[in-house]
């Protein structure tokens, strides 16, 4: 029998970027006991089951207090956890702390401001007593390295107990130490107050690139308004259960994600999909937690629970991404591990070699090797990637673009081709009946109708809807049954009855000249003809036409411009994909079947990247099986957790946002790690020929991780496309019967 666990939860101050979270992931790896281990640099929290008969809860928090962060215990989780943490996180990070500030809380009050100002002041005043009496100024600058040194010295303590023996904190210390033995008190103080600093300005950094998404959760408000009977009563809008209706007043905000039942109202879906206009709804339509009711009254269905809204699952989903890592960010890693312990290596000999074998000045070769293992600081480099990474998925969010992970976020703007499924993707997946051919117009729509009343498909709610709103009353079908891409085929009133695709229908039976030349004129105006077929015999052709939508065109252009061929896959007939792709100005593959997508994915796949777009739900097997799954939808359950990045917004231009924020990042990554390594190597030189001093090599690391975090940040900005056409959002229509 396993032994109890204890799930803890804790908020971990000063975890606020993704070396500081492998830090503490490699610590805990040393711990018995110690499972399911889950992590967020964005809410600094950290999760885990715990067996306290092999490693004390105590222990675990001492742990966490020598690495430099202090937990704080939450309330356990009540729910298990569905999946471990990754545990493919590479060794080998800088390992550092910055404190970031917490909201409303002025940088000078945390403990790296006040570490900050300590340090400076001492600086100051030592730089003062200079001017008065030289030796206290001496002792003022050993007082101010000492203190700054302090706390680096036991976090790299802590850090070698762990394995990270080459931490940035065992660099600094060993530099600033070397710089008071060989008498350079000075240099060492002002190296000790820059990292300082640059540590504060990067804390300072993360948590702006971290504002975006930790805003969400803010967003939803704390009480609701709950209809009982003829009144409402405030309650906690966390309490709110499935089922419920709640009031949602005029400037209020929606307390959950829900149905309307009745009113009509602009709302503002700006928080969850980055629609920057406000769309109009109605009942039958369905709204987010956190929008803006701007005007009308409206009674809304509570579809889900406070844990499980859309900006809750968007949160989660962005918190996993931390833990999916670009393939650029593991070769940073990879290259770290053995990239510090050369720094250390390579500044030993410079300091050793020249005086022991050349007879080279002690002093001036010490404080040289002192100087490399500053210059060697690796904080820039590996901060280059995640920066960047963290600050591109945090402005595809406020876009309407959420990205699984840095792999993806990679990936996309390498894809060749993208291909995109049809109904529901490029067209709006609302289609409606235009055309019924038959004897009795109104018998053909009315048993076909029946044949397919128990299918969610888009052509077969067309039908059933069109039947509706002319009023026909629906006989009952049985033993219904369908076959992928071919028919749907019932018992109605004792007749053996099925809707069939024309292809399917020739295959049983020969379609009179006058059915077949109807069918190729409906499917010419891009039209998909279904056939009503009593046993072999045709009863009648329906005719159902989904629109494009309105951005495809645009989107298709914008790909195209980008590089990037575009091909529509789709399941339809020949005719009607060809009507379709050829007004959008793309390829087509149509009449297939869910097999024939699979093969068409692994061929593009062969010439280079494929992404495939699609609504989520029918093709989530060409999803995984492309290189980047994207799927449409308004942050429904599907559309957020099927593919590698999802379209919040429903528009086909977002696909190409996503292409354009990937190459912007991957640009911003490779001017990021090209600044980071010429810095080094221009200092490099310059210390080797005896013109860099002590601040300047700590500047070679401090200012070079602020100019690569602040480029890193410029993504924030990232704007897209352009916001989105205004529109408007009603019921769905019932079909009307040509």
């Amino acid at each position: 029998m396993s032994a109890p666990r204890s799930r803890l939860e804790y908020f971990v101050d000063g975890m606020d970027c993704a070396s500081c979270v492998q830090k503490v992931e490699r610590m805990i790896a040393t711990l018995p006991g110690a499972e399911e281990v889950r992590t967020s640099f964005n809410k600094q929290t950290l999760r885990l089951d715990l067996d306290e008969t092999q490693t004390e809860r105590a222990t675990l928090e001492r742990n966490l207090q020598a690495l430099g962060y202090t937990p704080s215990l939450l309330n356990p989780p009540t729910a298990p956890m569905s999946e471990a943490a990754p545990k493919d996180h590479a060794h080998g990070e800088h390992g550092h702390v910055h404190e970031a500030p917490t909201p409303g809380q002025p940088w000078y009050a945390t403990g790296q401001g006040k570490l900050v100002v300590t340090s400076g002041v001492l600086l100051a005043l030592a730089w003062l007593f200079g001017f008065i009496e030289p030796q206290f100024a001496t002792w003022g600058f050993v007082a101010a390295t000492l203190l700054g040194v302090w706390p680096l010295a036991k976090k790299a303590v802590a850090s070698a107990r762990f394995g990270d023996y080459f931490s940035i904190n065992t660099l600094v210390s060993l530099a600033a130490v070397g710089a008071v033995l060989i008498g350079e008190a000075a240099e060492g103080a002002v190296v000790v107050f820059f990292f300082a600093v640059g540590e504060l300005l990067e804390g300072i950094a993360a948590g702006r690139a971290r504002a975006g998404i930790q805003a969400l959760a803010a967003l939803v408000p704390k009480t609701a308004l709950l209809v009982e009977g003829q009144g409402t009563r405030e309650v906690p809008a966390d309490s709110l259960a499935v089922g419920q209706t709640v009031q949602v007043n005029p400037g209020g905000r929606v307390p959950a994600d829900g149905t309307i039942l009745s009113g009509t109202s602009n709302l503002d879906d700006s928080p969850v999909t980055g629609e920057s206009v406000p769309v109009v709804k109605s009942a039958g339509n369905t709204v987010y937690a956190g929008s803006i009711n701007t005007d009308g009254v409206l009674t809304v269905r509570v579809d889900k629970a406070a844990s499980d809204n859309t900006i809750a699952r968007i949160i989660h989903l962005v918190e996993e991404a931390e833990g999916s890592k670009a393939p650029t960010a593991r070769f940073i890693d990879r290259f770290s591990r053995y990239y510090t312990p050369g720094v250390v290596a390579v500044s030993a000999l410079v300091a050793l070699v020249p005086p022991l074998l050349f007879g080279g000045v002690w002093h001036e070769w010490l404080y040289k090797g002192i100087a490399l293992l500053l210059i060697g600081c690796p904080c820039a480099l590996v901060l280059s990637v995640p920066a960047a990474i963290t600050s591109g998925i945090s402005a595809g969010t406020r876009r309407g673009l959420l990205i699984k992970g840095g792999a993806a976020l990679e990936s996309i703007g390498s894809v060749k081709t993208v291909a995109f499924d049809k109904t529901g993707t490029l067209t709006a997946g609302k289609p409606r009946v235009t055309d019924v051919v038959g004897q009795d117009r109104n018998e053909v729509l009315r048993l076909a109708a029946a044949v397919e009343s128990g299918s969610s498909h888009p052509l077969a709610k067309a039908i059933t809807d069109a039947a509706k709103g002319s009023h026909l009353t629906l006989p009952a079908a049985e033993n219904a049954q369908a076959l992928p891409g071919k028919a749907v085929t019932a018992t109605v009133e004792g007749r053996t009855l099925s809707v069939s695709s024309p292809r399917h229908a020739a295959t049983l039976t020969t379609l009179p000249a006058d059915l077949s030349a109807t069918i190729e004129a409906f499917e010419k105006q891009g039209r998909t003809a279904v056939v009503l077929l009593d046993g072999p015999t045709p009863l009648g052709v329906i005719a159902i036409r989904d629109e494009p939508r309105p951005d495809a065109r645009e989107a298709v252009a914008q790909l195209r411009g980008l590089g990037v061929q575009t091909v529509m896959l789709t399941g339809d007939n020949a005719r009607t994909g060809q009507a379709i792709a050829s007004d959008l100005g793309m390829d087509v593959r149509a009449e297939l079947l869910p097999e024939d997508k699979l093969r068409l994915i692994a061929d593009l796949k062969a010439k280079g990247g494929v992404a495939m777009v699609g609504d989520g739900i029918n093709d989530a097997p060409a999803l995984a099986q492309s290189d980047v799954g994207i799927a449409m939808g308004g942050g429904t359950d599907v559309a957020l957790e099927t593919a590698d990045a999802a379209l919040l917004r429903e528009r086909v231009t977002g696909v190409a946002d996503l292409v354009g924020l990937s190459r912007a990042t991957m640009q911003n990554i490779k001017v990021n790690i090209a600044f980071a390594l010429g810095l080094k190597a221009i200092f490099l030189v310059t210390t080797l020929l005896g013109y860099t001093n002590l601040w300047m090599a700590i500047l070679a690391d401090t200012g070079a991780t602020a100019i690569v975090t602040a480029n890193a940040l410029r993504l924030l900005r990232w704007k897209g496309s352009g916001p989105a056409a205004p529109r408007t959002v009603t019921a769905a229509p019932t079909p009307s019967r040509a």
